[in-house]
């Protein structure tokens, strides 16, 4: 069999996870090397996320490698992705899920709840954010860049009284040891596809899909397009206050969905069950909406070029 070539970012935790994948194919007999490439998300370093403005800031360069044959495979965190794929691409495995729910990190306080009046408070994420400040008006929100690493030291070296994360990543990394209250998803919605990876090839290129098949969980494929689909119909990526979280119940599935402001004095919520992910997906975000999603999408962007019209 060829070698496949699999492109991650070089973080720890994307290294991780390129890792487990490799160990996971050459279980099967495969040959795999890793090729490590830096994203423009990964050279903006000192700019919040949400104010970058770059839309698959994590994921462009390493299509660009798949484009030009020079890797094979790109393993991604899902919710890095964007909910539409270049039309040349396609997601061969979405694997099993890790824990959706954030994470409160802290080596003083045992929850968000505990935390002192106006206290510090680290998040990369405007929807984190949002919740937050919906919960507790009072704390201090604060940017918060690097590797999982990194924020763990600045959180060590006192720059914050607590960070938020996903407790996927520091589950995968082993680094788990100040994490005090995993957040609910029904107090902290989580991101469309946290705790996923996916992988993505060339459309088309059915050999390597058929190597992949066995990596593709049919519950984690199903939630997550759920949750994409609607964050799609919001004109959402990653770095807006959209929340999407979908389960199994009695065979079909639950969706919860927020969109909220920036400062938490507004979240819109809407949930709803089916069985159909697209359809299911599409038809809570249209419910937002109606709710008046729209209008706080657009505050946010300060343009309505991103925004869906109302439907």
């Amino acid at each position: 069999m060829p070698t496949l070539r699999i492109g991650s970012r070089g973080s720890q935790l994307a290294l991780w996870q390129a890792n487990h994948v490799a160990s996971l194919l050459r279980e099967k007999g495969h040959a795999v090397e890793i090729q490590i490439i830096k994203t423009t998300g990964d050279k903006i370093t000192d700019v919040p996320l949400s104010k970058v403005g770059t839309k698959g800031m994590f994921t462009k360069e390493i299509e660009e490698a798949l484009t030009d044959g020079s890797i094979d495979i790109a393993v991604h965190s899902l919710k890095d992705l964007p909910t539409e794929l270049l039309g040349d691409f396609e997601l061969a495995a979405i694997m099993k899920r890790e824990d959706v729910r954030d994470a409160f990190v802290s080596a003083k306080y045992k929850s968000i709840d505990e935390l002192p009046k106006s206290a510090r408070v680290g998040t990369s994420s405007l929807r984190r954010q949002a919740q937050i400040h919906a919960i507790r008006p009072d704390l201090q929100l604060h940017p918060l860049r690097g590797n999982v690493d990194t924020r763990l030291r600045k959180l060590d070296e006192g720059e914050y009284d607590a960070i938020i994360l996903a407790a996927a990543g520091l589950n995968r990394l082993g680094r788990t040891e100040l994490v005090r209250e995993l957040i609910a998803p029904e107090k902290m919605c989580p991101a469309a596809g946290q705790g996923a990876l996916a992988i993505e090839i060339r459309k088309g290129e059915c050999e390597t899909r058929t190597h992949l098949a066995f990596l593709d969980d049919h519950d984690a494929r199903a939630t997550t397009t759920c949750e994409r689909a609607a964050l799609n119909a919001l004109g959402g990526g990653c770095q807006v206050p959209i929340g999407a979280y979908a389960t199994y119940v009695d065979r079909s599935l639950h969706i919860i969905a927020v969109v909220a402001r920036p400062d938490g004095t507004e979240i819109l919520r809407a949930e709803k069950t089916g069985t159909d992910p697209d359809r299911l997906g599409n038809a809570v975000g249209i419910e937002l909406m109606n709710k008046g999603a729209q209008q706080i999408l657009f505050d946010v962007y300060k343009s309505g070029a991103a925004v869906p019209e109302q439907p």
